[in-house]
């Protein structure tokens, strides 16, 4: 089997797993449902995974991986504190709002399994969000922000609003579009912290 094949197999596995997990939850969601989905044998899928766990604890890697990448592209080409924050919460919701299976699985079944924090998808989402850290430091060094901010509060701020949102909407079919808040979050944020 070629590298690309091979990986083409994998990701057609997580997506089908991602699509499944989100409608039937994980406890509900059997192998069966993600090989029937997959167009793909069960002993196909453990080929790639060992176990139905083990699936969903790689679901967010790759996505979370192209959201950071995108994200760093974001903040290499915007200049202010204020304008990356809003860029940043921009491009969470946008996400959000285009992965709405993804978004079940990591806002909804993720974050109720504890063991998910020592993997290597936490790793890479918790490094994807802790992004903002430097950019909250870099408005309150350049006089933008006001001394004294905390730049983990106010991270915790924006990413705790982000995820109320979404899990209503995942959960009660509201807010339409998630892209609504970006002005109204960021406005709010940069009124308790602007200078």
């Amino acid at each position: 089997m070629t590298v690309k094949k091979s990986e083409g197999k994998r990701e057609q596995i997580l997506r089908a797993a991602e699509k499944v997990f989100a409608e039937k939850g994980f406890q509900e969601a059997t192998i069966a449902d993600i090989v029937g989905r997959a167009k793909v044998s069960e002993a196909t899928l453990y080929e790639y995974y060992s176990s139905k766990e083990d699936l969903l604890f790689k679901i967010p890697g790759d996505l979370t991986s192209e959201q950071k990448k995108e994200i760093e592209f974001i903040f290499d080409h915007i200049r202010g504190a204020a304008n990356k924050m809003r860029a940043f919460i921009y491009h969470n919701l946008w996400f959000w709002q285009t992965h709405p299976d993804y978004a079940s699985v990591a806002l909804v079944i993720l974050k109720q399994n504890r063991k998910f924090i020592n993997t290597e998808s936490y790793r890479i989402i918790y490094d994807t969000y802790q992004m903002m850290l430097p950019v909250i430091e870099e408005g309150i060094e350049s006089g933008e922000f006001k001394a004294g901010t905390n730049p983990k509060l106010v991270l915790s701020m924006i990413l705790s609003i982000i995820e109320y949102i979404t899990v209503n909407k995942i959960l009660h079919g509201t807010p339409e579009n998630l892209l609504e808040y970006v002005d109204p979050i960021t406005d709010q944020i940069l009124g308790g912290i602007r200078a």
